[in-house]
């Protein structure tokens, strides 16, 4: 159930590299949640927001070239870190592709911010819908597994984390 906020100036690509690069955006992030774009299902329940800024600023003077800003949103434990670096990567190079230019030209002007919702707060359709909720109504109920899995990998991680943090901060007092 992917979203995506892509901030992208007006007239920064021609209309049909803008149509390509939201399709396209999208097809990404569906593959980022471990599903193929052409899951019916998936098409279904994944939404881009496509934003104009009025302008936009940098070092307080107006950019001269266009910036964009691209936060594809996800319940809790869709990602992993390799697929948040994949999306990053990917969601550039096509940015690249519809803007005409290099990778490396294009990178300084892009960010990425993959975003997971922690369960619990994916409001859809009148309510929560939970991780393991959302894998079974996109990929049927026999993926409700790889949801609570999902989930609960992405909590170890976060709990590592945090106690790998406590004991810095301890250790750090000694």
């Amino acid at each position: 159930m992917p979203m995506i906020d892509a901030l992208i100036p007006e007239n920064a690509l021609t209309p049909e590299a803008e149509t390509r690069l939201l399709k396209e955006m999208t097809d990404i992030l569906i593959r980022a949640e471990g599903y193929e774009p052409d899951n019916a299902n998936a098409q279904r329940v994944s939404f881009l927001f496509l934003h104009r800024p009025a302008a936009i600023f940098v070092g307080g003077a107006p950019s001269p070239s266009p910036r964009y800003r691209i936060i594809p949103s996800v319940p809790e434990g869709q990602y992993t870190d390799a697929a948040r670096e994949g999306l990053v990567q990917q969601i550039t190079a096509a940015i690249a592709r519809a803007e005409g230019v290099t990778f490396e030209e294009i990178a300084p002007r892009v960010w990425v911010f993959p975003t997971e919702i922690p369960d619990g707060q994916w409001g859809a359709a009148g309510g929560i819908r939970r991780l393991p909720d959302i894998h079974a109504m996109i990929a049927g109920e026999q993926n409700r597994k790889t949801g609570e899995a999902r989930l609960a990998r992405r909590r170890r991680e976060k709990a590592r984390a945090m106690l790998v943090g406590a004991a810095d901060a301890v250790s750090d007092r000694a």
